[in-house]
C-alpha cells in the first residue's frame, strides 16, 4: 500500500537491525532493512527478462534427471488436501513452464544458493507477521535433512523434496503478495480488489531472478512505510516478550498541575515510558514531585494522545486511560493487522494518485514532484454514514456545485427539518428540483453550501467524492469523523491546483467568481484510493489511528496465530536456521 503514513515529501531512511531476546516461547525475532534512499513511493522492479534456469544435467545425485523429471510430472497428477486448488495450479503451471525438471536440485544435490534463499525467506517470514503454521516447517526440516544426509536418493525422494519446496516458495510468494486472509472473508468494508491475477507472473518472474533472495523481497508491499511497520512489529514483540506494560489504575480526571496518588503516576510513567514515551526506568521511578501530574507528564500524555488518534487535550481522562489500558498483546496484534491490509492493495499506481487513510484523517496527493497533504473529514461511525474501502479514478472537478441531497438524507433528515421551520429551506439555499419525475432538494452553490465551493468527482456505487466545506474550524479538532461519508478536504483549492494543474488565481476565481456548477474534466484520470489503516507510520513514528469503524476486532482474530507461533513452528524455525547454517 502507497503512503498510509500521510508524511511528507523524499525521506532518507538508514538500515537498522531489531533484535528481541528469547522469552518464554517466543525465539529471536530479527530484521535487517535495506537502505531506502529518495521520494516515498514504489520501488523499480529490475528487468529479469534473461536469468537464472533450472539444471538440465543428465543426473540428479546419482539418479538419472529423466527419472526425477517422470516422478515430479506423476506427483503433480494428484492435488495433496493441504495445498488449496489455486495454489496447486500455479505450481504445474510452473513446473511446466520448464518442462518439469527439477526446480531447486542439480547434479550434486540441492542448488544452495537459491534453496537457503528460499529457507532464509521462510524463516524471515515472522517479520511480516505472516503465520508460520501455515507453512509445511517440520515437513521441510525432514525431508530437506533426509535428501542431504543421504547416501543414495531415489527418484522419488527428491521428486518429494523439489515438489515440496516449490509448494512452499509459492505459498510464501501469495501470501507476501495477497495476504493469508481474504477481506471478503471478514467484515471489513473492503471494495479494492485483490491482486490475485498477477500471482502467477510473478511467481514465474521472481524464480527467474539470479537472486532470489531479492526476488522474493521484492514480493512485499515495496514502500518504506511497509518496512517500518515491519520494524515495529519487532520492537512490539520484544515488548510482549518482556511483559509488555502494567495497566494505570482508574481515577479522576487530571490537568496539568493537578495532583494524584504516587503510585497512580508511578503506573503512568511506567506505562509511557515502556512504549518509547519518557525517560528511562531510574527517572521514572524517581519519587520526586510523585504525587504531581506536572506540565511534563501531561506532555508526555499529549504526544501519547497525538500518537494514539485521540484529541490532544494533555489532560488524563478516561479515553487516554482506556487507550493506555489496551494491552501490548493488541497493539501488536494490530501493527499485524495493518500489514496484511497493507499486503491487499495494489503493487503498482499511476504517477500520479490520491490516498486518503479514514483513521488517520489525511489526504496525500502524489507526484514526480512531491505530496500535497492535507486534514480531512470522514463519515461517522452509525447509521450508515461510515466511508469505505474502495478505489476509483477522478473523473471531473465542479466548481460552485449543487449539493443534490440523496433521497434518504431527504428523507431522514432535512424533510424532518423543513417541516418543523417554514423558513429552514430559504435561510439554508434549499430548492426543489424534478429528478425523472421524482421530487428532490438541492443546495444551491455558494457560501452556504454544504459541499463548499468544489467537489472532486471519480464515480463510483457509494456516491462518496471529495469535496470543500463551509465549516472550517472542524480541521482544527483531532478526531474528524462528521461526514454522511463523503470527505472534505481542509485545502480544497490546493487539491484543484494540483489535479488541474492550474495557477492559484485561477482556482480561486473559478471558486469564487465562477459560473454555477461548471465542471472540467481532468485531462487524465487520476486513481483515488481510500484505505482504512490504524497503524502506520509518519515521519518515522508509529501510529495507531482511530478505529472508527471497528474493524481491528475480526481481523486481529484472523491474523492471532501470527502473532505468537507455536511451540512447534518455532522448534522447526530453528531448525531450518540451522539448514540454512550449514
Amino acid at each position: 500500500m502507497a503512503q498510509w503514513s500521510m508524511g511528507n515529501g523524499s525521506t532518507v531512511r538508514r538500515a537498522r537491525g531489531f533484535t528481541t531476546r528469547q522469552h518464554g516461547n517466543l525465539r529471536t525475532w530479527s530484521v535487517v532493512l535495506l537502505l531506502v534512499v529518495g521520494c516515498k513511493g514504489r520501488r523499480s522492479e529490475p528487468d529479469v527478462a534473461q536469468g537464472w534456469t533450472p539444471s538440465r544435467g543428465d543426473i540428479v545425485m546419482g539418479v538419472p534427471s529423466s527419472a526425477v523429471t517422470s516422478s515430479i510430472q506423476a506427483q503433480l497428477t494428484t492435488r495433496p488436501a493441504t495445498i488449496p486448488a489455486g495454489r496447486w495450479k500455479n505450481m504445474q503451471q510452473l513446473y511446466a513452464t520448464y518442462g518439469n525438471v527439477p526446480l531447486w536440485l542439480e547434479e550434486d544435490g540441492f542448488n544452495q544458493a537459491r534453496s537457503k534463499a528460499l529457507l532464509r525467506a521462510v524463516v524471515d517470514a515472522g517479520t511480516d507477521a505472516l503465520n508460520l503454521d501455515a507453512y509445511p516447517l517440520e515437513e521441510l526440516v525432514t525431508t530437506v535433512g533426509a535428501v542431504r544426509n543421504t547416501k543414495q536418493a531415489t527418484a522419488s525422494q527428491l521428486a518429494s523434496a523439489d515438489v515440496l519446496l516449490t509448494s512452499v516458495y509459492v505459498a510464501l510468494a501469495e501470501d507476501l503478495l495477497i495476504g493469508q486472509v481474504d477481506p471478503k472473508s471478514i467484515e471489513q468494508d473492503w471494495h479494492i480488489a485483490v491482486g490475485h491475477e498477477s500471482i502467477d507472473s510473478a511467481v514465474v518472474r521472481s524464480l527467474r531472478d539470479p537472486l532470489l533472495d531479492s526476488a522474493i523481497a521484492r514480493m512485499r508491499p515495496r514502500d518504506p512505510e511497509y518496512d517500518e511497520l515491519r520494524r515495529s512489529l519487532v520492537t512490539f514483540r520484544g515488548i510482549v516478550a518482556a511483559g509488555g506494560w502494567g495497566l494505570v489504575p482508574a481515577g479522576k480526571a487530571l490537568k496539568p498541575r493537578q495532583t494524584d496518588t504516587p503510585r497512580r503516576l508511578a503506573a503512568l510513567r511506567e506505562r509511557l515510558r515502556i512504549e518509547g514515551f519518557g525517560s528511562s526506568p531510574s527517572v521514572a521511578g524517581s519519587t520526586a514531585g510523585a504525587n504531581a501530574y506536572d506540565v511534563g507528564l501531561a506532555g508526555l500524555v499529549a504526544d501519547f494522545q497525538a500518537r494514539h488518534g485521540i484529541a490532544v487535550d494533555s489532560m488524563l481522562g478516561a479515553e487516554t486511560v482506556a487507550s493506555l489500558n489496551v494491552t501490548a498483546q493488541y497493539r501488536l496484534a494490530q501493527i499485524a493487522v495493518n500489514l496484511e491490509r497493507y499486503r491487499w492493495m495494489p503493487r503498482s499506481f499511476a504517477g500520479r494518485y490520491i490516498i486518503v487513510n479514514v483513521p488517520a484523517f489525511r489526504l496525500e496527493a502524489h507526484d514526480s514532484t512531491g505530496v500535497l497533504d492535507m486534514k480531512v473529514i470522514v463519515g461517522e461511525e452509525f447509521d450508515g454514514k461510515t466511508t469505505p474501502v474502495f478505489a476509483d479514478s477522478m473523473e471531473t472537478v465542479v466548481f460552485r456545485p449543487f449539493w443534490n441531497i440523496t433521497p434518504d438524507i431527504q428523507a431522514q433528515e432535512t424533510a424532518p427539518k423543513i417541516a418543523a421551520d417554514s423558513k429552514y429551506m430559504e435561510s439554508n439555499d434549499l430548492e426543489y428540483f424534478k429528478d425523472g419525475g421524482e421530487t428532490r432538494i438541492r443546495q444551491k452553490p455558494g457560501p452556504k453550501n454544504s459541499l463548499g465551493l468544489v467537489k472532486f468527482m471519480f464515480p463510483n456505487k457509494f456516491n462518496i467524492y471529495l469535496h470543500d466545506t463551509p465549516d472550517g474550524a472542524l480541521f482544527e479538532k483531532d478526531v474528524r469523523a462528521f461526514s454522511h461519508g463523503c470527505i472534505r478536504l481542509e485545502k480544497p483549492d490546493e487539491l484543484a491546483q494540483w489535479a488541474l494543474g492550474w495557477e492559484p488565481a485561477r482556482v480561486d476565481s473559478a471558486m469564487q467568481q465562477g459560473g454555477d456548477n461548471q465542471s472540467t474534466r481532468l485531462s487524465k484520470k487520476i486513481p483515488v484510493y481510500i484505505v482504512y489503516a490504524t497503524a502506520y507510520e509518519r515521519d518515522g513514528q508509529l501510529y495507531f489511528g482511530n478505529d472508527l469503524y471497528s474493524r481491528d476486532a475480526d481481523l486481529v482474530k484472523a491474523v492471532s496465530s501470527s502473532i505468537s507461533p507455536t511451540a512447534g513452528a518455532l522448534q522447526s524455525l530453528d531448525a531450518l536456521r540451522k539448514l540454512v547454517q550449514e
